[in-house]
């Protein structure tokens, strides 16, 4: 195996190319739809997507349409929930980079009201993230959100539809690359 400079050892095509589609998802909404469509298709159809409004802060918005809808005009229950991990895992992806690997371990939704319109996704507690990623290797990490229908008209709260508690599972790819090559070299 040939090393770089700085002691990193050099990826292989295959390496190089997911960094260089876990890099473009993230840049902008068009990519995220593009790899979205091919590896999440579902998350496609519902037409969930990313809005960043700070250098930390991220809103998830899950559009009003006909297929996260159920048969009393509502946004169906399985649309909320299901897109929660979704909306979770695209803050952490954005946060962490295409360094990680990001796993959804458990996952706790607590209904409160019914949503008639957009919803929005937004992490409020993403317990120590920063400390957990200076110090490297794999971690859990626990994440609070909340699910508000998005209203239109100024002045006017956005009510709470849900919560969610999450927790996931985070772990360098070099860390799985590096367990995979000694189990490699046992079995030799």
């Amino acid at each position: 195996m040939t090393t770089l400079k700085a002691g990193h050892p050099r990826l292989s095509l295959t390496e190089r190319m997911e960094a260089f589609v876990s890099r473009l998802s993230t840049r902008n909404n068009f990519w995220h739809k593009v790899c979205s469509l091919v590896w999440l298709p579902y998350a496609f159809r519902s037409g969930i997507t990313m809005k960043r409004l700070g250098p930390d802060r991220f809103v998830a918005v899950l559009p009003f349409r006909r297929f996260n809808r159920n048969w009393y005009n509502a946004m169906a229950g399985a649309a909320l929930l299901g897109n929660s991990e979704v909306a979770g895992g695209l803050y952490l992806f954005g946060r962490c980079g295409s360094e990680y690997i990001v796993v959804c371990k458990e996952m706790h939704y607590r209904f409160l009201r019914p949503c008639f319109g957009p919803a929005m996704y937004e992490v409020m507690n993403s317990g120590d993230l920063d400390a957990q990623l200076a110090e490297g290797g794999e971690f859990n990490i626990p994440l609070e959100m909340e699910i508000r229908q998005h209203v239109h008209k100024p002045g006017i709260k956005a009510p709470l539809v849900g919560k969610c508690s999450i927790t996931f599972h985070c772990t360098p790819k070099a860390m799985i690359k590096a367990k995979l090559e000694r189990r490699a070299a046992r079995g030799k």
